[in-house]
């Protein structure tokens, strides 16, 4: 039998089914193993009654809970392929992302149907199917369908796909990283060779099911028939309340980006509780500041560490496990580690050919791990590979680094104008797009900067219509309304006009020098 996300519920079901499978923090509501197959399998059924078939994209536009979860696998369950987004970003940006990928259904929260419905602009659209079982877990979700199955499916792309994973884009529209069940098994099966997790383990969900650290999350504890415990809003984004959730409930491997380490250290009060549970703490999407993660370390000693990398492209494709000690003298990052054993890496110059052992250059990787390419954007996948003599194809990730002599790679930066910011990956581009929709703006210019806990702080430079200036709380304002909240810039700078180069292009390095 072909092996499949959705197989990795199934065969824990079988063999574990009074095991707890996922407990919701927030809602304090549990499902067993046998619950949830289940519960998916009536997902399944409704989408196969709407029509959804081997290889549809089916929307997934919820909060995170036990729901979203079984929206996820019974997806996958119907042979479809699951979209997330963010439930609480504008509802025009999750409309553009579904029309994009011509989904055949959408699970929905209904306190955001209204929203997205008008949004999508679909008179056509059957009346909602309900999910009566759900709700004594918290959720109150309905099912859009009934659109005709799109015209075509691009080449590239058959019945084995798994997800599609909206990115931020140069060109200010979000693009689709579209994996396979087997590139997303390939990373859950070095996850389990590496870090073997047991039944007995209770992994944490932090990050958003929109977010690639989230692959993780739903899957690797599925293989295994662990438990996941789901950290939503609400405890998500308290420290203090973060904090108690990880002890009371015994997490045993932590995920997340460092950002979220970081604020645990700070203001999590962790000196309170007992961390012996915890055995392992990984971590991705970002730098991690040398001096916060020593302080973890301090009341947290007992876990192994690991540094985990690699562009939503590529699920993780390097890793680095932690010295037990940090040298106190250190400040600069750790390396971003070594290949995974699953794929292959190699580093370039700008004209691809391979450098000299230690010498800087673009980061390229191949292997189980990767992705398809980017949904209905032909050229852009093209782009973002080389095919080599013995017709391996590499996967460009556009980050420059350098290896050492032990054989880890460090990171130096990015080619182009990609910034991590909270571990989200954001194209300043699609910032400076929705800067140009407002009425007042006729030139719009957004940089990334260090701040000073190694993370990315955005500014918004503008020029506007004479005499029209709108103010930095009504720009913010705006940006919220139309851009994730991880996007919206930090500061917001009005200039007569914008500094030119002499090809008469935004010097982009001057704004950096404003104060």
């Amino acid at each position: 039998m072909k092996r499949t996300l959705s197989r990795l519920l199934d065969d824990s079901a079988e063999r574990y089914p009074l095991r707890t499978a996922v407990e919701d923090v927030d809602q304090n509501k549990t499902v067993t193993y046998s619950e949830l197959g289940y519960l998916t399998d009536l997902i399944r059924g409704a989408l196969v009654e709407r029509g959804v078939g081997p290889g549809d994209r089916v929307g997934i536009c919820a909060p995170k809970s036990i729901g979203s979860v079984v929206s996820i696998l019974g997806t996958l369950k119907a042979g479809a392929v699951y979209v997330p987004v963010d439930a609480s970003a504008p509802p025009e940006r999750n409309a553009s992302i579904f029309n994009d990928c011509s989904v055949r259904a959408i699970i929905v929260a209904r306190e955001t149907l209204s929203a997205l419905t008008g949004a999508l602009g679909a008179p056509d659209i059957e009346p909602p199917a309900q999910f009566g079982s759900l709700t004594q877990y918290g959720c109150d979700l309905v099912l859009l369908g009934g659109w005709e199955e799109a015209a075509s499916r691009p080449a590239p792309y058959h019945e084995d796909l798994a997800y599609i994973l909206y990115t931020s884009g140069s060109t200010g529209k979000p693009k689709g990283v579209v994996h396979t069940h087997g590139s997303a098994l390939s990373f859950v099966d070095w996850c389990s060779a590496t870090f073997e997790p047991a039944g007995e383990d209770r992994f944490s969900s932090h990050a958003p099911f929109h977010f690639d650290l989230s692959v993780f999350d739903l899957f690797v504890p599925l293989k295994t028939g662990a438990t996941l415990i789901l950290f939503g809003e609400e405890s998500g984004k308290a420290p203090l309340q973060l904090a108690a959730g990880i002890a009371e409930r015994g997490i045993t491997v932590w995920y997340s980006t460092p950002s979220v380490l970081r604020l645990l250290v700070e203001y999590g009060r962790l000196d309170r509780y007992d961390w012996s549970s915890i055995r392992l703490v990984l971590f991705a999407g970002e730098i991690f500041p040398i001096r916060y993660l020593r302080a973890l370390k301090a009341v947290w000693p007992g876990p192994r560490y690991f540094n985990l990398y690699g562009p939503t492209e590529s699920n993780v494709c390097t890793y680095f496990e932690m010295p037990r000690e940090v040298p106190a003298d250190r400040q600069a990052p750790l390396p971003i580690g070594i290949t995974c054993e699953n794929d292959r890496t190699k580093v370039v110059d700008e004209e691809g050919c391979e450098v000299q052992h230690g010498n800087e250059g673009e980061l390229l990787v191949a292997g189980g791990s990767v992705m398809a390419g980017y949904w209905n954007l032909p050229e852009k996948t093209e782009a973002v590979f080389s095919v080599d003599a013995a017709g391996v194809r590499w996967y460009k990730t556009g980050d420059l680094v350098r290896q050492q002599p032990d054989g880890n790679y460090v990171f130096l930066g990015r080619r182009d104008r990609m910034v991590k910011r909270r571990g989200y990956r954001i194209e300043l581009g699609e910032i400076e797009a929705v800067l140009y929709r407002h009425p007042a703006v006729l030139e719009a210019a957004a940089i990334a900067l260090p701040d000073h806990d190694g993370g990315a702080s955005i500014r918004a430079v503008l020029s506007c219509s004479r005499g029209v200036v709108p103010s930095s709380v009504e720009l913010k304002a705006y940006c919220s309304r139309n851009l994730p909240l991880y996007m919206v810039p930090d500061r917001f700078f009005v200039l007569s006009c914008l500094p030119k180069t002499s090809t008469d292009k935004i010097d982009y390095q001057l704004l950096r020098t404003l104060g």
